[in-house]
C-alpha cells in the first residue's frame, strides 16, 4: 500500500514538471484591437492612417524584456518623411482602456515607454563586448597569478618533506590539491560567463543591426519595414501605442496584452 501512494505521489510530480498536471503553461499573448484589424496567415495585423502617413502593425513576439513589434511605415504624401524607430512609444492602460498611472507620483504621471533606439543600442552592444573580451583577459592574468604561486607554494611545501610529520605533509597535499581544483574551477566559470554573455551580445548585435526598423527617409510612394522594440510591461493590460506624424498629430493603436494558457497537445 505505501509502495503505491509512493509511485502516485512520483507521478503528480512528474505531471508537474511536464505540465500534464494541473498547473499550466502560461503564454504571452498581443493583439491588435483598434485600427483596421485583419488576420492574415493566422497573425492578427492592423493598419492606421494619419495625415497621409499609413503604419501597419503586428506582434512578432516576446524578445528578452522587449515586445517587438512588426512595423511598415508608408509614405502616401507628396514629400518626405522621416522615420524613426525611437519615436514609438506607448501609455499602458488598464483592462477598461483607462491610463495606468505611476505609483507614488506626485503630481500623477501616467505609465508610459518609449521604444529602444537601435542605433544607441548597437553601440552599447559593441561596448559589452569590448568589455567582456577585457573582463577575460583579466581573469586570464589574475588566475595565471594564482596558478604560479600555489606552485611556487607546493613545491616549498614539498621540498620540506624530511622536515615535516607525516600528518602536516598529507594536509599539504590536500590543501594544494583544493587550491588547484578552486583555480580551475574559477577558470572554467570565467571562461562560461564569457560565451554565455559574449553569445547574448552576437544575438543583441544581430537584433539591432539586422532585424529592427531604421531610421530613414521615405520618399513620396516609399515604404520600410522591421521590428520595433517596446519595454515590456506586465502592469498593462492594454498597450496605446504611438507614433508622432507632425507636431500635432500621431497614430495611435491600441494592443491587448495578456498572459494565457497554452494549448494541451494531443497526449
Amino acid at each position: 500500500m505505501k509502495s503505491g501512494k509512493n509511485i502516485l505521489t512520483l507521478w503528480v510530480c512528474v505531471a508537474a514538471l511536464t505540465g500534464l498536471g494541473g498547473c499550466a503553461t502560461k503564454v504571452y499573448q498581443l493583439k491588435p484591437v483598434s485600427g483596421e484589424v485583419a488576420q492574415i496567415d493566422g497573425r492578427s495585423i492592423t493598419k492606421a492612417e494619419q495625415d497621409g502617413i499609413v503604419v501597419v502593425a503586428s506582434f512578432e513576439r516576446l524578445d528578452l524584456q522587449y515586445v517587438a513589434l512588426d512595423i511598415e511605415v508608408k509614405n502616401k504624401t507628396d514629400h518626405p518623411f522621416d522615420v524613426n524607430p525611437a519615436d514609438f512609444q506607448y501609455t499602458a492602460l488598464d483592462k477598461d482602456q483607462h491610463t495606468v498611472f505611476i505609483t507614488n507620483s506626485s503630481p500623477q504621471k501616467p505609465l508610459m515607454f518609449s521604444a529602444a533606439d537601435p542605433i544607441r543600442e548597437a553601440d552599447q552592444t559593441g561596448y559589452n563586448q569590448e568589455r567582456e573580451v577585457k573582463r577575460i583577459k583579466r581573469a586570464k592574468v589574475i588566475n595565471t597569478v594564482l596558478l604560479v604561486a600555489a606552485v611556487a607554494s607546493d613545491v616549498a611545501s614539498s621540498s620540506s618533506r624530511s622536515n615535516q610529520r607525516p600528518e602536516r605533509w598529507v594536509q599539504n597535499r590536500i590543501t594544494h590539491n583544493n587550491i588547484y581544483s578552486a583555480i580551475q574551477a574559477k577558470r572554467m566559470i570565467d571562461h562560461g560567463l564569457f560565451a554565455d554573455r559574449m553569445q547574448r551580445y552576437d544575438y543583441e548585435a544581430y537584433r539591432w543591426k539586422e532585424l529592427s526598423l531604421k531610421p530613414t527617409t521615405l520618399q513620396p510612394g516609399q515604404s520600410v519595414r522591421g521590428l520595433v522594440y517596446l519595454p515590456m510591461s506586465r502592469e498593462a493590460k492594454n498597450m496605446l501605442v504611438n507614433y508622432p506624424v507632425s507636431d500635432y498629430e500621431s497614430i495611435m493603436i491600441t494592443f491587448q496584452q495578456d498572459w494565457v494558457n497554452a494549448k494541451k497537445g494531443r497526449n
